[in-house]
């Protein structure tokens, strides 16, 4: 007689805290990745819900911890080659890259990733950037008087894009080698804009930036400043992010200072 035996396998299930089920089913926001600490630029992952998430490198200050108060936060968004390949990425150019040297910023520093298929002046890509924006003033110490937005080529698009849509939300606003909207020029009058563009871009022309300088100064601006880099290229975003007068100019701005002089 031949016995036939037949295989089986024993399953276990794992119980799931009560914590954990609670927060799967809130849809709360998660996010993973590696712990920040000062000095240090982190990845990490916000998951606002099961089809929406942004992943973006976190820097806190050398003296985050040890020193009492709120910082301001320098939000960056990076160009379309950065969207393509893991997070770190978007350390190739710009203030991550700064950082990974081991420059150190006066400021927190968040700098987000854009998928491929997307890009940052998309409205998607918009409502994912205040999301996170206000997920890290809950988070940290943010001091929400002092952030500044900046990104080059395509993130000189998204900034041009976000400053227009949510000019309160920011203290000053730096594109480099990007362009925008001429007819929003009556919303960003009141805004601090430093803009930076090369004279020899091939990628973006120089008068993407040349048209809205001149209609944001024409709509009253005083407050908008342009640098044109000679003989430069599309790369002008690294004498930029050099400039110790960029970021002089950066710390002396803040969202009540503006809206103050929108009312006078």
């Amino acid at each position: 007689m031949r016995i036939l035996l037949i295989p089986f396998a024993i399953m276990s299930v794992i119980p799931t805290s009560p914590a954990a089920a609670a927060l799967a089913r809130s849809g709360a926001p998660r996010v993973l990745g590696v712990d920040p600490a000062a000095g240090k630029q982190v990845e990490q992952t916000l998951k606002l819900d099961q089809d929406k998430s942004v992943a973006y490198l976190l820097y806190l200050p050398n003296e985050y911890e040890a020193k009492e108060g709120k910082w301001p936060l320098l939000l960056f968004l990076h160009g379309r080659g950065e969207s393509h390949g893991p997070l770190s990425t978007v350390k190739k150019w710009g203030p991550p890259r700064l950082i990974e040297r081991g420059e150190s910023f006066p400021y927190v520093v968040v700098s987000p990733q854009c998928p491929e298929a997307e890009s940052w002046d998309q409205s998607r890509q918009e409502v994912l950037l205040l999301e996170l924006l206000d997920h890290l003033a809950k988070q940290f110490k943010i001091d929400q008087d002092r952030i500044y937005l900046t990104g080059l080529s395509m993130g000189g698009y998204g900034a041009w894009r976000l400053a227009a849509d949510h000019p309160e939300r920011f203290a000053a606003v730096v594109p480099i080698c990007g362009g925008g909207k001429p007819q929003d020029a009556d919303k960003l009058k009141g805004l601090p804009i430093w803009v930076f563009h090369g004279t020899d871009d091939p990628a973006v022309p120089l008068q993407r930036s040349v048209e809205m300088v001149e209609a944001i100064k024409k709509a009253g601006s005083t407050t908008i400043r342009f640098t044109t880099l000679e003989w430069i290229g599309h790369n002008s975003w690294e004498a930029a992010y050099a400039s110790p007068d960029l970021y002089q100019w950066l710390d002396k701005q803040t969202a009540s200072k503006n809206r103050t002089k929108a009312r006078d």
